[in-house]
């Protein structure tokens, strides 16, 4: 396929980022989360000055299980947009995710839309390219595009069902696999590989833990569809927006996913519909490593610059030291062995795809 035009590349990411904004693509259908039922401590036996939301992930240090995903880049709306939310994220120690670096990999001039260490050099920063792409410009290329923004860990993302409804998207996603364990050997930061809103299944968990990635990004379905994102933006009356409507929900739920990777070993970015710190806690219980969260952070930037999604990140962890205290938890990872009770239709999905690990010394029946 051959390039587009800088401009092009520019209005794509502007309806990009207006419609997931919306919230007019959002799955009409549940992430699951709310399926994991923590059980309240009333004698915690802890005092609020305990609890560490510290965490390592992919051999970074955290101040708190909290990933702003990736997003955007290649307009004059992100640049703009990515450091203030790199900025918010550093003030509170998360990292941050820019979006797909193709744009400025085909135009080096869009390069400063994503340039953050300026404004934040003490953020954590999280590259960002398509699985194709990766394997086209391969791992030297790659590996530069990480330099270029200085980022501290690289995503490789797999987008194939936003791929089959976006008018003369990629169609071709052999090769991938081979792509993946050639960049985990080349790149000089780890790999992160992520869904951009449909799931990582057991069999995707299975073959990626065999490659030997630091770390996965679920994606799940639940919260923005970018098949949605694409059925929004087709032509009116196309076959695009007709295979885009009747493929709206397609995707593995959130709280399956994360439970399926983690059950394979794999540090686990829970990510696909969390609105809440309890969404945060209910994905740690499931055996996730750290929450992740887009638009409604990029809501509340819109809202309010920096300081808006500040304050809505800060209120996010606040809720997630609350949960901590409330199941006696004095860090993250302990909730992976708290006490809960998974409902019936999470417990059914995990069931009939076989993921074993998900029941744990500590369910409530």
């Amino acid at each position: 396929m051959s390039e587009p035009p800088a401009p092009a590349i520019a209005r794509r990411k502007s309806e990009h980022l207006e419609i997931a904004a919306s919230g007019r693509a959002d799955f009409t259908r549940s992430h699951l989360l709310e399926h994991v039922h923590l059980v309240h401590d009333a004698l915690p036996e802890l005092a609020d000055s305990d609890i560490d939301l510290s965490t390592e992930l992919a051999g970074v240090r955290l101040g708190a299980p909290l990933v702003i995903t990736g997003m955007t880049g290649g307009t004059e709306v992100a640049t703009a947009l990515n450091r203030e939310l790199a900025c918010a994220a550093a003030a509170l120690g998360l990292a941050f995710g820019v979006g797909s670096q193709r744009a400025m990999a085909e135009h080096p001039e869009l390069t400063e839309t994503y340039a953050v260490k300026g404004v934040a050099p003490d953020v954590v920063l999280i590259g960002n390219i398509g699985g194709v792409q990766a394997r086209e410009l391969g791992p030297a290329k790659v590996a530069e595009l990480a330099r270029r923004i200085g980022a501290d860990l690289m995503a490789v993302h797999l987008n194939p069902a936003q791929e089959m409804i976006q008018r003369d998207g990629d169609r071709d996603f052999r090769g991938v696999v081979d792509t993946l364990a050639r960049l985990r050997d080349a790149l000089p930061m780890p790999l992160i590989v992520k869904e951009t809103g449909c799931g990582l299944s057991p069999a995707a968990a299975r073959r990626l833990r065999a490659l030997g990635v630091a770390a996965v990004d679920v994606a799940g379905a639940g919260g923005t569809s970018w098949v949605a994102v694409e059925a929004e933006r087709a032509v009116k009356g196309s076959p695009e927006e007709a295979l885009g409507r009747m493929l709206w929900d397609w995707g593995l739920p959130t709280a399956v996913s994360v439970a399926a990777c983690a059950a394979q070993g794999l540090t686990v970015i829970a990510s696909g519909g969390l609105r809440s710190g309890l969404d945060v806690a209910r994905a740690l219980a499931l055996g996730a490593t750290a929450g992740g969260m887009a638009a409604p952070v990029l809501r509340a930037a819109q809202q309010g610059g920096r300081a808006g999604a500040e304050a809505f990140l800060g209120e996010q962890l606040r809720s997630l030291r609350a949960v901590l205290m409330l199941t006696g938890c004095r860090r993250p990872t302990d909730l992976h062995r708290a006490p809960r009770h998974l409902g019936a239709p999470l417990r059914a999905f995990l069931d009939e795809l076989g993921v074993t690990g998900a029941a744990k010394a500590g369910d409530q029946p």
